[in-house]
């Protein structure tokens, strides 16, 4: 999710909800009985307050089978890395923090964290982990030790409208980009209010996403081993592929630049005024916090061009929230049972349904939806058409650099201003520019 690195930080209005949770155990040592742990959860549910609802059991669950307190703040994504950093400089903050599991590489490179390898035993071994959810929150070559493990598991797909498609006459959900073109034109009208496509025009984290995924789609590397290559044509054209829904084409609001918020185009779609949005699976939560229901929308992987090859046919990469633990806590042996039990079986079934993500445990079943057909999309998407972000120290740098460069390029695009491929590569040869420099 939303992503950044420890250096480079936008930060938006600081959004966060602080809960203490207390309660006592009478098989807990007494050294657990006097440490409150410090904890602070990303935003993953339809807001703050559903956080709360959500983790308040769990977390005193944990309180009474140990002993130790936990005392919970939920941040919003837009403040949350800004947050970390300043907690990393300050060596004062939480014990214990989510984070998006992109961030893990450049996290990894910088210590912050503890090397959950050498406490691998003490939250239930590594191996209970899927492979590929354990792999991309760290660097090329140091995924045996990792500073982050995986806590939510998510996945791209293309949600799309079934109302919409079946007033247009649209049968099935394209199968690649021409049929996902043709099809967002067919369900553009302005006049009525409604476009093909909806998206969070003004989140850089949003469209650093759709700039990786549209490129990875055409064989594009972003770097060649630690050295950024942002300039190549297959990511300038993969980039323009994005760029022209709102541009050429023609299929999205213009109104879209401006929606800074992941939930924002979802709401587009729940109320009829977008047929499609590209999402990650935690959208059936805002879906269904709308109005709409399991079968008012569909789900189908985010297309590729019709001649795109084998290896090369991405419909997402391996995204999540992973947990960890800073490396100047001063509980550590609690902080280790807390990571232990948020990464249990039990736990993770709990909190997988009410946050609609996918399992980031070996053999587990997806229970975020009731819809085997959608299950189905996303898991396949996640272990099988999937590829990970880059895994090199200044990938939070990336992340900043490419989104806030494709985030202008759609802006000037909404305020009538034809952008070319130069004027990409112009934008994407700045970004590696601030990459360099902050490397």
């Amino acid at each position: 999710m939303a992503k950044k690195r420890v250096m480079l930080v936008g930060a938006l209005a600081a959004a966060t909800v602080a809960i203490a949770l207390s309660g006592c155990s009478s098989n807990s040592g007494s050294s657990d009985k006097n440490v409150t742990l410090e904890y602070w959860a990303s935003n993953q549910g339809t807001s703050l307050a559903n956080d709360k609802k959500v983790l308040t059991p769990v977390l005193n669950k944990f309180t009474k089978q140990t002993g130790i307190k936990v005392n919970l703040t939920v941040i919003g994504w837009n403040d949350l890395q800004n947050k970390i950093n300043t907690a990393i400089s300050s060596n004062q903050g939480p014990d214990v923090v989510n984070i998006g599991n992109t961030w893990g590489p450049a996290f990894q490179a910088s210590g912050a964290f503890v090397d959950l390898s050498e406490h691998a035993d003490a939250i239930g071994g590594l191996d209970k982990f899927a492979t590929t959810a354990l792999n991309a929150g760290s660097q090329k070559g140091k995924t045996d030790h990792p500073a982050s493990v995986p806590l939510y598991g998510l996945a791209y797909g293309l949600y799309y409208n079934k109302a919409l498609f079946k007033a247009a006459g649209i049968t099935t959900p394209p199968t690649t980009w021409e049929e996902f073109v043709a099809d967002a034109k067919k369900l553009t009208d302005p006049s009525k209010g409604q476009y093909g496509v909806a998206i969070a025009g003004a989140s850089y984290t949003e469209n650093v996403h759709f700039a990786f995924l549209t490129a990875a789609q055409n064989g594009a590397e972003f770097y060649d081993g630690d050295k950024p290559t942002f300039t190549s044509d297959a990511i300038v054209s993969g980039v323009q592929r994005y760029l022209d829904l709102i541009g050429k084409d023609k299929v999205v609001n213009p109104d879209d630049a401006q929606l800074d918020n992941g939930s924002d185009p979802l709401q587009e779609l729940a109320q009829g005024k977008a047929a499609m949005v590209l999402s990650q699976n935690n959208a059936d939560a805002t879906l269904l916090s709308q109005g709409m229901k399991e079968g008012d929308y569909g789900v189908t992987n985010l297309p590729w061009p019709a001649d795109t090859p084998a290896e090369d046919q991405i419909s997402t990469f391996p995204a999540g929230i992973n947990i960890a633990i800073f490396s100047y806590t001063q509980h550590l042996d609690q902080a280790l049972k807390f990571v232990k039990y948020m990464t249990s079986e039990d736990t993770q079934a709990t909190l997988d349904k009410p946050y609609k993500t996918l399992p980031v445990l070996k053999d587990a079943s997806p229970s975020f939806t009731d819809d085997a057909d959608e299950a189905k999309v996303f898991t396949t998407a996640y272990n099988e058409q999937s590829k990970v972000l880059p895994q090199v120290a200044t990938e939070g740098d990336f992340e900043s650099a490419v989104g806030k460069a494709v985030t202008n390029l759609i802006a000037d695009i909404a305020q009538g201003k034809n952008v070319s491929a130069s004027d990409i590569k112009k934008a994407l040869s700045d970004a590696q520019t601030t990459v360099e420099a902050a490397g």
